[in-house]
């Protein structure tokens, strides 16, 4: 059989099995088949009275598959190529259907961070089997939830390396789209389109667009080494959004299933809570969580950069700092490792020469417990991290941000599948800087606290349009570090003092950095009034209002407390806020922009009534809501 080429694979948003058959019947006579796939169609149908639905369909002349996706009856993905191609087999034509098998998916699991820690995972599930006349066979696996539909490929044992997948998005080209121009390390900004009026190019495949069905969110769950990541490639002039991989093949030992093509959809709000990538993902791989602890962070780069990362007496001073604020962790960066006279350069003595124990020690006795910055590099072969990881682990270091992985090939995934195994082994929480985007690993790996792959408070160049798009597509699929609160870059970021205080609740991190310095914080004390109350961890998670490059604005509980974040992109305006938080009466207390500087309102409001704050051009504000009763003043504690 000829091999076939790269360049007859196209690529977008696919899940298929296949297996080699030793006879294979002829073709029959048949005509066009087609099958749906939908959440509990009829016992939960007024559970879930708007969940999409997918539709397979095989054209009989051809033989190939495509795949679309309705709800209520209107479109969300035309019909779109599903397919892949091995070294040994075109499955993604020539095939004719054997067999359906169903099964039913009913999962309850707790997170250690997230939109809400308890979760519970329903969705129905359609196995359907393909056969070529060569003799190959190919699954394709279909899950369809109240919020979403995906689907994989299983790959058999003896089907050879992977060449491409012919999947792809078929979207409606008036549709709105949201797209971050593809960059290794996640960290393009989000800009509007139309599905057709992008340009030429490739795009991260956390792409939101709008339809007449509502929204979806392209993703990827369950991505691990076994094979490589998916980017988004587009033609200008046409609504089609092709999966290509990062590798031109992917290696693949055995019987293999691929990630999951994921579409999160419905209206806004229901994409914006989902946790459809991590319920897609598996089970969690770390027995013992009681170790793994998210909470505030005092992070010290934006603060004080290189001079801190080398000084024990500027990182004792955050330790302070933090421990005056009830503040669990303070995170030591770059250059701590280095040598002093040669930025960049590890200190080959470093186990003997450090002061990190004694930093360690001293956070101890304050309760913050220390996470450490480490370069990828330093962490890239077994005897590296034989040496890191335990030491650290000895020392009483709580967690590592490791840093410039820049890549999702199919060598650097199976590096994060090693090291993810090794810190939990040596009980180390993570934050991926330079990275990766969650893709359900937060789920099957709970240590991993957050991740960046995200335009965030470094960059000089966001817009406020920026920030008000991150809710709805960065920050869907997991845990962001962003890392909020630098009020000290005054100039180099597009927002206002309350908007940067609203950030910490309108982005979801199990590990919230917080990047301003102690100046900072003192000279607005309301902030840091909000910053010693917020947690890192949610029962729940509500969108109240919102429309992307415009307006987001979340309500995300702890207990009986609902926090508020809101990030405006325009003009100023009075904020009107649908307070979607439950019955009864609410004490809001909010922190809003004034005339010379922050200001705290409060009053009570009833659920379901307005919250009006005055906002000011590309401005925000901070929020607490706590159940009201006479005597009740203050939602602080």
């Amino acid at each position: 059989m000829a091999v076939p080429t790269r360049t007859a694979v196209a690529a977008l948003c696919a899940g298929l099995t296949a297996t080699l058959l030793t006879t294979a019947p002829a073709r029959a006579e048949q005509h066009d088949q087609a099958w749906a796939v939908s959440f509990a169609p009829h016992a939960a149908r007024s559970e879930a009275p708007h969940a999409p639905r997918a539709r397979i369909s095989l054209d009989d002349t051809t033989g190939t598959l495509s795949l679309s996706v309705s709800r209520d009856g209107r479109t969300v993905i035309e019909p779109s190529p599903v397919g892949i191609v091995t070294e040994r087999a075109d499955l993604s034509k020539g095939l004719r259907f054997l067999h359906r098998k169903d099964r039913t998916i009913d999962e309850r699991y707790r997170t250690k961070s997230g939109k809400r820690l308890d979760r519970r995972v329903r969705m129905n599930e359609t196995r359907l089997t393909f056969a070529t006349d060569a003799g190959a066979r190919l699954d394709l696996v279909v899950r369809a939830s109240a919020d979403g539909v995906a689907y994989r490929y299983v790959l058999p044992a003896g089907g050879g390396d992977v060449l491409g997948e012919t999947s792809a998005f078929n979207l409606p080209p008036d549709a709105g789209a949201w797209l971050s121009t593809y960059r290794v390390d996640n960290e393009g900004q989000f800009a509007p389109y139309t599905a057709a009026t992008a340009p030429s190019g490739e795009y991260s495949d956390q792409a939101l667009f709008a339809t007449d069905g509502g929204y979806t969110l392209l993703a990827e769950s369950d991505l691990t080494g076994a094979y490589s990541g998916a980017r988004l490639a587009h033609d200008q002039g046409t609504g089609t959004y092709r999966i290509k991989l990062a590798d031109d093949r992917v290696r693949t030992d055995g019987a293999r299933g691929t990630p999951w093509r994921a579409m999160v959809t419905g209206d806004l709000a229901t994409v914006t809570r989902s946790t459809f990538t991590d319920d897609l993902a598996p089970s969690s791989k770390v027995a013992d969580t009681s170790w793994i602890r998210p909470g505030t962070v005092l992070w010290t780069w934006l603060a004080g950069g290189r001079p801190a990362g080398q000084s024990l007496a500027a990182q004792k001073a955050y330790v302070d700092y933090a421990a005056e604020r009830n503040w669990p962790y303070e995170a030591v960066d770059a250059g701590w490792y280095f040598k002093a006279d040669e930025w960049d350069t590890t200190d080959p003595n470093w186990q003997t020469n450090s002061w990190l124990p004694e930093l360690v020690e001293y956070g101890r006795a304050k309760s913050v417990g220390i996470i450490v910055w480490i370069h990828q590099r330093d962490l890239d072969t077994a005897e590296e991290r034989a040496q890191w990881l335990p030491t650290l682990e000895r020392w009483g270091v709580k967690g590592v941000k490791i840093d410039f992985m820049d890549s999702e090939a199919q060598p650097m995934l199976q590096w994060y599948d090693t090291v993810l195994a090794e810190t939990a082994a040596h009980h180390l929480v993570i934050d991926f800087h330079g990275s990766t985007i969650p893709k359900g690993i937060q789920r099957t790996w709970p240590h991993v606290m957050t991740l960046e792959g995200v335009a965030g408070e470094e960059k000089r160049t966001n817009t406020a349009a920026h920030l008000t798009t991150l809710p709805f597509t960065r920050n869907v699929i997991g845990s962001m570090d962003f890392t909020p609160g630098a009020f000290q870059r005054v100039g180099l970021r597009p927002n206002t003092d309350a908007a940067e205080v609203g950030l910490t609740v309108a982005y979801e991190s199990g590990m919230q950095m917080f990047a301003g310095t102690p100046e900072s914080y003192d000279a607005r004390p309301l902030a840091r009034a909000y910053f010693e109350q917020v947690p890192a961890a949610w029962d729940d998670t509500r969108l109240l209002a919102g429309q992307p490059g415009q307006e987001a604005v979340l309500a995300r509980r702890s207990g009986d407390r609902w926090f508020l974040g809101g990030v405006y992109a325009g003009a100023a305006r009075a904020a009107e806020v649908p307070l979607t938080i439950g019955p009864g009466r609410w004490l809001v207390e909010t922190v809003r922009d004034g005339t010379e500087g922050l200001v705290r309102d409060r009053q009570v409001l009833r659920g379901g009534d307005t919250l009006v704050v005055d906002v000011l051009a590309n401005g925000g504000f901070a929020g607490i809501a706590c159940p009201w009763k006479p005597g009740v003043t203050t939602c602080y504690r």
